[in-house]
């Protein structure tokens, strides 16, 4: 039940009198009296968002392979409901990367994305997945963050059987590339035992999975790297001043070139049989530099394998590798705010952005981080608390008007408000029923629409 607010009877006295005087028909006056109940009869302390108030933004920073709490944070927001099904309704969704590596269950988090970006457009609203370092890191091959269960994950009633055509394909590479194995960097003659080890089951099929054609690899690599909504950058790393000078589109079409141009180089050297599909990006370019050595020192004349070869083995130039890459620059994060706050202000006005908002570097305590004159929210809360001591599930809410809203499991604060200052609370709509949860451990705390978390706040802090 909730508090009924009614008004005096004598405000409804003066359209009456208003309409004695301008001759008011019966008909007329009923159809006046039903126009104005709403507010006669409006619910005591109950937000109503104005009209024309913003469609919800939210953003959701890395979240590691934890489905349970990205899940957990989702339903806190009222983006999707108990059975996981976009309840967004009109909001926008934006994950800012790095939904990979580390925790437990990739095909979990990626399937749920996949899902939501389908039925957030069939109701209006939206789901922005954008690239990480980490997405990238596994559609080129480099697992060095890919654990045990995520391999596994992949596994299915024939993984042993293609494991050992994968060991097969492997020793034949080796006795035809006898020549070359005394250049490799690093030795890749390995026993059937170590091989295996190197190589677990659902190792041959997540390669495939994160292929050009593979089911998340050609997901993946439709992800932007950059967007930019309603005035405001999101991205996973940060934009270097020096990057600003590239406009957002040319960013996302760079990167993309960069991840084709690799695929295009892989595809090439597996025909020539330098390379196999399954090998990492470590072995890769193990391999590749034996290969340009050994050409070297036979004298073979330039050609077009040895252009390619050099172009991937200089891939550290690459947009999409780059420390001060949209996908790993960590500026925002280590610069002080003497220094940080021309530097942002130089990248703002390149974009004419009022805030950015980046993931990729884990926030003390678990929270939010304003920096830089409340320009920049770096949203990285170490959501896999497993693997980042004191990290939980976060979410940044921009309400419109400058106000910005951090919502954890248990909290939802103002970060950012041009109207006043506020500091984080617990006093929204249903927080204290949801405390009264928490110490029974009976339910889970209470759940606010997107938009109702923005007004409830506004209310609760006024």
């Amino acid at each position: 039940m909730f508090a009924m607010e009614f008004r005096p009877l004598q405000k409804i006295s003066r359209i009456s009198a208003a309409g004695a005087a301008g001759s008011l028909n019966p008909c007329a006056f009923i159809l006046a009296l039903l126009l104005v109940l709403p507010t006669i009869l409006a619910p005591a302390g109950v937000p109503q968002p104005p009209p024309d108030s913003p469609q919800p933004l939210i953003a959701i920073g890395d979240i590691h392979n934890d489905f349970d709490d990205f899940v957990a944070i989702l339903q806190r927001t009222g983006l999707i409901d108990q059975q996981n099904r976009w309840s967004g309704g009109k909001a926008t969704f934006v994950q800012v990367g790095d939904a990979l590596d580390r925790g437990p269950k990739p095909r979990e988090v990626m399937d749920l994305l996949m899902a939501l970006e389908k039925q957030a457009q069939e109701a209006g609203g939206r789901v922005v997945s954008l690239l990480g370092n980490h997405e990238a890191m596994n559609i080129m091959g480099d697992l060095r963050y890919v654990v045990p269960a995520n391999f596994a994950s992949f596994a299915d009633a024939n993984s042993d059987d293609r494991r050992k055509a994968a060991y097969s394909q492997y020793l034949k590479w080796k006795d035809s590339h006898a020549s070359l194995l005394p250049e490799l960097p690093q030795p890749m003659e390995l026993t059937e035992a170590e091989w295996m080890a190197r190589h677990p089951l659902g190792f041959v099929e997540h390669r495939e999975a994160f292929a050009p054609k593979g089911q998340y690899g050609a997901w993946l690599r439709g992800h932007a790297a950059v967007a930019q909504i309603a005035g405001i950058v999101f991205l996973h790393g940060g934009i270097h001043p020096d990057v600003a000078k590239i406009k957002i589109d040319e960013i996302n079409k760079n990167i993309r070139g960069e991840i084709k141009a690799f695929d295009d180089l892989k595809e090439y050297l597996q025909k020539e049989n330098v390379i196999l599909p399954f090998f990492t990006l470590q072995e890769m370019s193990n391999v590749l530099q034996a290969e340009l050595m050994a050409e070297i020192k036979a004298h073979i004349p330039a050609n077009e394998r040895q252009a390619r070869i050099q172009a991937f083995l200089k891939r550290g130039d690459w947009l999409s590798v780059r420390e001060d890459g949209p996908l790993w620059f960590r500026g925002y994060d280590r610069w002080s705010d003497e220094e940080g706050v021309p530097q942002v202000g130089k990248v703002l006005k390149a974009y004419g952005a009022t805030n950015v908002v980046v993931g990729h570097t884990v926030q003390k305590g678990g929270r939010i981080r304003p920096r830089f004159g409340n320009k920049v929210f770096l949203i990285d809360t170490g959501m896999l608390s497993s693997y980042y001591p004191g990290g939980r599930a976060s979410a940044l809410e921009f309400c419109g008007n400058g106000k910005f809203v951090a919502v954890y499991p248990d909290q939802v604060g103002v970060l950012l408000d041009s109207a006043a200052t506020f500091s984080l609370q617990t006093d929204w709509p249903g927080a204290h029923q949801a405390a009264e949860n928490a110490g029974t451990g009976s339910e889970k705390p209470a759940v606010l629409p997107p938009d109702v978390i923005c007004s409830g706040i506004t209310a609760s802090s006024k």
